[in-house]
């Protein structure tokens, strides 16, 4: 199925909820929509769905021009945050009811179709079950299973795993993944977490505040953002984000601590989390500063560092142990390095390890 959205915009009186903005999404693929709470990945999802009418623009399946249809005459599935099924029907008829709706199936295929699905999603043991004797994870499970037991051409999931626990979202993250790659449904996932698109992978639209910053595929949006506004949206933790200035063929972070990169101007020097290290090679420049705080974070340890050039998170590989105020040297590659014009668009990026 080909979505295509042309001109879309959206107002609710006078607050806007999306600028006019473009989007096409790939049939059959994983698209992504990424950014922080009120970014307007709702808004342009219920427009998809048909559950809202754009105030400007067309949405388009397959060439046809369905902007003004509704919900109920669209072949769409949609998961929400919240744990929605039908709390008086066990969880094999909540599995089944989209399966039954067809009226084609005779009822030997609809048992082996929601048996099949109950074991992909773990949740067999439970068939005869309510909602309410679950947990939250296994109804969020039964709300995916029933999606995807219709079948639709376009499934929409709407952050359907932000109300789960930590151990839960990574199972399910990873279930999904896999489901998703089987299936034929063009899907569109909205989500918060950049570490959640990554996992996902397809394609990624990045959106702030009611715009589409950029689309394209997931990993070259990650190590390619066009913008200090995507580069922030798109990295957890934050990117560390330093001024500094172009001086022709070097870059000056600070008198006497400069980055062998071509440039002029007044620019912004990004750098991932993890490009700092705490041992050195060759051609690194040294950056000295005192320990704030360590956080181990499961085999990770976030370092905040208080810089001369700036407030600094240096993300290490394994659990480190660090007193705090002592003092710290971090050390960085040129070429890890992004660099942002002053306008904020992007000027040069790390080149991806294995691209020529």
């Amino acid at each position: 199925m080909q979505l295509m959205m042309q001109g879309i915009s959206h107002r609710v009186g006078a607050a806007t909820h999306l600028y006019p903005l473009n989007l096409r999404l790939q049939p059959g693929a994983v698209t992504v929509l990424l950014g922080a709470t009120q970014a307007g990945k709702t808004s342009l999802m219920r427009l998809m769905a048909g559950l809202d009418k754009p105030t400007a623009g067309r949405v388009e399946v397959d060439g046809v021009d369905v902007t003004g249809l509704s919900v109920r005459h669209r072949n769409v599935s949609m998961v929400y945050q919240q744990f929605i099924n039908y709390p008086s029907m066990t969880v094999f008829d909540n599995i089944a009811s989209p399966l039954k709706l067809r009226g084609s199936l005779k009822a030997a295929a609809v048992k082996e179709q929601v048996l099949a699905l109950a074991n992909k999603l773990h949740i067999e043991m439970h068939l005869d079950k309510l909602p309410a004797q679950l947990s939250g994870g296994q109804q969020q499970r039964v709300a995916l299973a029933r999606a995807l037991a219709k079948g639709a051409p376009l499934m929409l999931l709407d952050e359907p795993l932000v109300n789960l626990d930590y151990k839960l979202r990574e199972e399910l993250r990873e279930e999904l993944t896999q489901l998703f790659a089987q299936g034929d449904s063009t899907v569109v996932y909205a989500t918060t977490e950049p570490a959640e698109a990554l996992l996902l992978g397809g394609y990624t639209a990045v959106m702030d505040a009611g715009e589409i910053l950029q689309y394209g595929p997931t990993a070259e949006v990650f190590h390619r953002p066009a913008s200090l506004r995507v580069a922030r949206a798109f990295s957890d933790p934050p990117m560390n984000l330093l001024p500094a200035t172009g001086k022709g063929q070097r870059i000056e972070l600070q008198p006497g601590l400069d980055l062998d990169l071509a440039a002029s101007g007044t620019l912004t020097v990004g750098v991932r989390a993890n490009a700092l290290r705490v041992q050195t090679q060759a051609g690194d420049v040294a950056i000295k500063g005192q320990v704030e705080l360590a956080e181990i974070s499961g085999s990770d340890t976030f370092v905040h560092v208080h810089s001369p050039i700036g407030p600094l998170v240096a993300q290490l590989t394994g659990v480190h142990y660090f007193e705090l105020g002592t003092a710290i040297t971090l050390y960085l590659h040129a070429s890890e390095a992004y660099v942002f014009d002053a306008q904020g668009l992007l000027l040069l990026a790390p080149e991806r390890k294995g691209s020529r």
